[in-house]
């Protein structure tokens, strides 16, 4: 499973370059659904998917994209 959300980690940062915050997000969700992460590798990517969402919202979609690529 960690294999799983690595790869749809990977494909986020791949995509950073088209600023498609919402739709990364889901992704994130979607791969957070079926995750077996531990408690401060969960803790870790939910921080980092909240940042993105608020600078998303900011219009930093740069910013954005950056936090949910990592």
């Amino acid at each position: 499973m960690k294999t799983l959300l690595a790869a749809v980690l990977l494909s986020v940062a791949a995509l950073a370059s088209a600023h498609n915050c919402p739709n990364e997000m889901k992704a994130i969700d979607a791969a957070l659904q079926t995750s077996k992460l531990s408690g401060a590798e969960l803790e870790k990517v939910k921080a980092l998917r909240a940042e993105g969402e608020k600078a998303h919202k900011e219009g930093k979609h740069g910013e954005s994209m950056k936090s949910l690529g990592e």
